[in-house]
C-alpha cells in the first residue's frame, strides 16, 4: 500500500559542467508507436455518503483472474516496444551504475559478545555473505549465511535479518522469497554444525527477541491485512503449540518485540501513529508475564532505553512534539515525582533516536533538517555535539551492539560524499575514519556543486531543498532536472550520497532533494501539516519547489523529470493532476495512487492502522477531503506528461493494481501524444528486484525513459 522507504532520494538534476545542452535526440510521439493494450471498462459503481464513484477498472485488483494477468503481460510487453529504441542506453547506464560499485567489499566488522560480525559480497554475487569471527578479526571466518545459495532459483529473495542466541550456537533469521517486506517466515540454524533446525514458524512479521536461556524465542505475527497484532513464544525444539503472550486488538496498531541492548529485558512495543505503550519482561525470566509499563494515553508516545541504574524515557505529548527525555528510577517509576528531566523539549530540534551505554548516552537530533549526534556523559551531564561542516548533509548512528563500549559508530554523507564510517571515541572526544565507500569508476566530489535552496510554499512556509549539479553550469532554464520527494509518514528526505543519481548529473541534470510536510526534516510539526486534512500541503509544496526551480532558471517545465515511490507515487500522481503542465516526464514508482478506493477496504494491507495517516473515509469529512487529491479519482480529460509507472505483483504495501488501473485510466483520458507506460515486475513486491544488479536494471530501465522523454539519447 503506502509505506515505503524512499528507494530514490529526492532529486532535480542540472546540466554539468559544461555551456551546451546535451546532444538532443528526436522523441518519438504516441502515435509513432504501435497501439497501447486497452484494458477492458468493467463498470462498478460504489456509493458512500450519498455519493456514487463508477470504477472501470476495479477488477483489475484480482490477480487470480487471467484477464489481469494478460493485461499486465501485454503492458509489459508493449513498454518493451516503445524502449526498444534504448536498449543500448539502458546496458550503457546499467554499466555505468555497476561500474560505482565496489564488487568485492565488506562491511566493518562489529563486535557484539564475544563475536565480530560482518558482512561481505563478491565479485558477481547479487547478495551477501554474513559471516562472523571468534574473539579477533585474526580468528579464523565462520560462514553464518550465504545468501546467494539460499537465493538459488528463486526469483526473488530477502534476507530480513537475523538474531543470535545468549550462548552464540543458534541464529534465528527471517527470510522470504516474495519479494515482499511484510511477510516473513522464522527459521533457525545451529551455527556449530551450519544445519537447518527443523522448527519452523512459516508466516510472522519480521520482529524477535531471544530470552537469556538459549532456547526461547519471541516473534510478532501480522493478520490478513498485515497487521502486526500479535506476539508468541516459541521454544526451539520443543513441539509444544506456541503461546500467545499478548494480542493488539485496536486496529490502528502494530505490535513488535525485541531486547534491550543491556540483554535485561524483552519488550513489546504496540503503537499506532500517535500513541502507544510497552510492556517488560526480565530476559531471564521467558516464562514469566510481561508487565505493563506506563498506560497507553491519547496522543501520548513514549519509548523505553533499559540501564542498570536507570530506565531512560523519550517522552512526546502535544506540547512536547520533538520529545524530551527523562531519567526514571527502577522502583516506584510509575510515580511521576520520581521522574527527572534531563534532556528538555526543543521547538526546533527533534529527538530521533537514543542509543545507551554503560557511561554514555548518544541522542540523534534534527536541527533545521539536519541530522546532528550529541554524547552525554551520564555520571556529570555534560554533553558534546559532533558536528559537521557541509551546508547540506545526512549523518546517523549505524548501531554499536557493545553496551560496555566508550565508542560508538556513525556514518557520514552527503549529495557529492560517498558513505563513510566512523568510530567516535567518547572518552576523547574524536573521530576515526574505518572507511569509505570505494567508487571504482572514479569519483571527485569537488566536480560538483551542493547548496540548499529555499521555495516559498502557497500559504508562505518556507521549504528546503538539497541540490547538486556540476560545477559551472549556466542557469538560463536549459538544465534537464530531476525532482524528487516522498513526504509522508514524517520520513526525511535526507541528502545522502546516491551513486546511481550520477548517471544523470553527469548528463547535465540538476538533481534536487525536496524536504516537503508530511516529512519531519524540520520537525514533528511539519509531519503533522502535512497529514490528514493538511495533505494538500504535501503537494502544493512540491509544486513550489518546482516552480522556484523554474523561476531561478535551473530548469524549465520541458526539462524538468519528477520521481516518487510509493506514498512518493501517491505524490507525483497528485501533482501531476494539479499542474500537468509543468512537468515533462513523470516516474512514479510502486505507487499509492487510489486512495479513496484502498482506505475503505479494511481487509486490505495496512488500511486500518492508517486511518491517522490518511483519514478514515467512512468518516464524511475524511472521505471528502481525500477524494480532493486521490490521483485515480482526479483524472481528467486533458493533457497529461510522459509517464512510467511501475508496480509489483507481490507488492504487499502497494497492490501492483493501483498503478495499472492509474495508467489504464490515463490512456482513455489523455488528449496529448506524450507516452505512457506501465511496467509490472512478476516476481517482485514493494523494494522491486532484490539483487544488487537486478535493480540497477529496473533503474537503468527507469533512467533512460527519463533521458529518452528529454530528447537525450546518449
Amino acid at each position: 500500500m503506502k509505506n515505503l522507504i524512499p528507494s530514490t532520494l529526492v532529486v532535480c538534476l542540472a546540466l554539468g559542467g559544461c555551456k551546451t545542452t546535451p546532444e538532443q535526440t528526436k522523441v518519438l510521439t504516441q502515435a509513432e508507436y504501435p497501439a497501447a493494450p486497452v484494458a477492458a471498462k468493467k463498470p462498478q459503481t460504489f456509493t458512500n455518503h450519498g455519493y456514487q464513484r463508477v470504477d472501470d477498472y476495479y477488477w483489475l485488483k484480482d490477480k487470480s483472474n487471467p484477464e489481469t494477468i494478460a493485461y499486465l503481460k501485454a503492458e509489459n510487453a508493449y513498454a518493451d516496444t516503445v524502449m526498444a529504441s534504448t536498449k543500448a542506453l539502458q546496458k550503457t547506464l546499467f554499466d555505468e551504475m555497476k561500474g560505482r560499485i565496489k564488487e568485492e567489499d565488506q562491511s566493518v566488522p562489529s563486535f557484539d559478545n564475544g563475536y565480530y560480525y560482518y558482512s561481505r559480497v563478491g565479485k558477481g554475487q547479487q547478495y551477501s555473505v554474513h559471516c562472523r569471527k571468534k574473539g579477533s578479526l585474526d580468528a579464523a571466518e565462520e560462514v553464518i549465511f550465504d545468501e546467494n545459495k539460499m537465493a538459488e532459483g528463486k526469483g526473488a529473495f530477502i534476507m530480513g535479518g537475523y538474531e543470535v542466541s545468549d550462548n552464540n550456537n543458534i541464529a534465528a533469521y527471517v527470510s522470504n522469497t516474495t519479494g515482499s517486506y511484510a511477510e516473513f517466515e522464522l527459521r533457525f540454524r545451529d551455527l556449530q554444525t551450519g544445519k537447518e533446525l527443523p522448527d519452523v514458524i512459516s508466516r510472522m512479521g519480521g520482529s524477535l527477541a531471544w530470552a537469556a536461556d538459549n532456547q526461547t524465542v519471541f516473534y510478532s505475527v501480522p493478520n490478513a491485512a498485515l497487521r502486526s497484532h500479535k506476539i508468541y513464544k516459541h521454544v526451539v525444539g520443543s513441539k509444544a503449540k506456541d503461546e500467545l503472550v499478548y494480542e493488539e486488538k485496536d486496529e490502528l496498531f502494530n505490535c513488535y518485540v525485541g531486547r534491550s541492548k543491556t540483554k535485561r529485558i524483552v519488550a513489546i512495543q504496540s503503537g499506532s501513529f500517535t500513541s502507544g505503550d510497552t510492556r517488560i519482561l526480565p530476559a531471564d525470566q521467558p516464562n514469566g508475564k510481561f508487565v505493563l509499563f506506563l498506560p497507553r494515553q491519547k496522543d501520548v508516545e513514549y519509548n523505553i532505553t533499559d540501564h542498570p541504574a536507570h530506565y531512560y524515557v523519550s517522552w512526546k505529548d502535544p506540547q512536547n512534539k520533538n520529545q524530551k527525555i527523562y531519567e526514571l528510577p527502577k522502583e516506584g517509576y510509575q510515580n511521576r515525582s520520581t521522574w527527572k528531566e534531563i534532556v528538555a523539549h526543543d521547538p526546533k530540534a527533534k529527538i530521533e533516536g537514543v542509543d545507551i551505554f554503560e557511561k554514555y548516552m548518544v541522542i540523534t537530533k534534527r536541527v533545521n533538517g539536519l541530522l546532528e549526534m550529541q554524547v552525554r556523559e551520564l555520571a556529570t551531564g555534560t554533553t558534546k555535539t559532533i558536528s559537521f561542516p557541509e551546508p547540506v548533509y545526512t549523518a546517523y548512528p549505524m548501531g554499536t551492539p557493545d553496551f560496555t563500549s566508550t565508542k560508538f559508530r556513525y556514518a557520514y554523507t552527503s549529495l557529492n560524499r560517498p558513505t563513510t564510517t566512523y568510530d567516535y571515541d567518547m572518552l576523547t572526544n574524536s573521530s576515526t575514519k574505518l572507511k569509505e565507500r570505494e567508487v571504482p569508476s572514479g569519483f571527485n566530489p569537488d566536480d560538483y556543486e551542493v547548496k540548499r535552496l529555499w521555495a516559498t510554499a502557497k500559504d508562505g512556509v518556507k521549504v528546503p531543498m538539497a541540490v547538486v549539479h556540476k560545477k559551472g553550469i549556466t542557469l538560463d532554464g536549459t538544465n534537464p532536472c530531476l525532482l524528487y520527494s516522498y513526504g509522508s509518514y514524517g520520513y526525511s528526505s535526507d541528502a545522502g550520497f546516491n551513486a546511481n543519481i550520477f548517471s544523470l548529473v553527469n548528463r547535465g541534470f540538476v538533481y534536487v532533494i525536496a524536504q516537503i510536510r508530511g516529512g519531519s526534516d524540520l520537525g514533528e510539526q511539519w509531519y503533522e501539516d502535512g497529514k490528514l486534512q493538511k495533505k494538500m500541503n504535501t503537494f502544493t509544496d512540491f509544486i513550489a519547489c518546482a516552480e522556484h526551480l523554474v523561476k531561478d532558471k535551473y530548469t524549465s517545465p520541458e526539462k524538468l523529470a519528477i520521481n516518487g515511490g510509493s506514498a512518493g507515487g501517491l505524490l507525483v500522481g497528485a501533482v501531476t493532476n494539479l499542474r500537468p503542465g509543468l512537468f515533462k516526464v513523470v516516474v512514479a514508482e510502486v505507487p499509492f495512487v487510489d486512495v479513496i478506493n484502498t482506505m475503505l477496504d479494511p481487509n486490505l494491507p495496512l488500511t486500518t492502522q492508517e486511518y491517522e495517516q490518511w483519514g478514515n473515509p467512512n468518516v464524511k469529512a475524511d472521505y471528502d477531503y481525500i477524494m480532493t487529491y486521490s490521483p485515480y479519482d482526479n483524472l481528467k480529460k486533458g493533457n497529461y506528461p510522459n509517464i512510467l509507472a511501475t508496480g509489483g505483483l507481490n507488492d504487499s504495501q502497494v497492490g501492483f493494481h493501483e498503478p495499472a488501473k492509474w495508467v489504464a485510466k490515463i490512456r482513455t483520458l489523455k488528449t496529448d501524444q506524450n507516452v505512457v507506460l506501465l511496467k509490472t515486475n512478476m516476481d517482485s513486491g514493494h523494494g522491486g528486484s532484490t539483487g544488487r544488479f537486478d535493480y540497477l536494471k529496473d533503474e537503468a530501465f527507469n533512467y533512460a525513459f527519463i533521458l529518452s522523454r528529454l530528447g537525450i539519447g546518449k
